[in-house]
C-alpha cells in the first residue's frame, strides 16, 4: 500500500481552474488536488474555462492539451491575455514531444506528462504556485 504525506496545512486556500473534457480525468484530478486542500473549480470546455475565468479568480490553471474545440494551447493564450501572472499547467500524453522542441508553448508555465502520479502533480502545483 501507498501512503502519501498529506503537506503542511497553510493560511492560503489556493483556487485551481481545472480544464479537461473527459469527465472521469477532471474528477480524478481534482480529487488529488483536493487531497492536499486545493479549492477545485473543473471546466468541462475551453468555452466554459473562460467563462468562469471572467466571473471568478483562480491562483493557477490546470489543463489538457487535447480537448475539442479549442486545444489546451490555445486556451492558455487567451488566458494569459486576460490574466498575464496566471501560472498554467498543461498536462499532455505528447510531453516528450513538447520537451524536445526545448520550449513550453505559448502562455504555457508547466508541462506534466500523462499518465503522472499525485507526487508529480503535487510537484508541478507547488513550482507553479512558488511563482505567486
Amino acid at each position: 500500500m501507498i501512503h502519501f504525506a498529506v503537506p503542511a496545512n497553510t493560511t492560503t486556500t489556493w483556487r485551481v481552474l481545472l480544464v479537461d473534457d473527459d469527465p472521469l480525468v477532471s474528477d480524478s484530478i481534482r480529487r488529488m488536488l483536493e487531497f492536499d486542500q486545493k479549492n477545485v473549480k473543473a471546466a468541462l470546455s475551453a468555452a466554459e474555462a473562460l467563462v468562469l475565468c471572467e466571473k471568478e479568480t483562480f491562483d493557477l490553471v490546470i489543463l489538457d492539451y487535447l480537448m475539442p474545440e479549442m486545444k489546451g494551447d490555445k486556451l492558455a493564450v487567451a488566458l494569459k491575455a486576460r490574466h498575464p501572472n496566471l501560472p498554467i499547467i498543461m498536462i499532455t500524453a505528447d510531453a516528450d514531444k513538447l520537451e524536445s522542441l526545448h520550449e513550453l508553448p505559448p502562455g504555457v508555465d508547466f508541462v506534466m506528462g500523462k499518465p503522472f502520479q499525485l507526487a508529480e502533480l503535487r510537484n508541478s502545483v507547488n513550482r507553479a504556485l512558488a511563482k505567486l
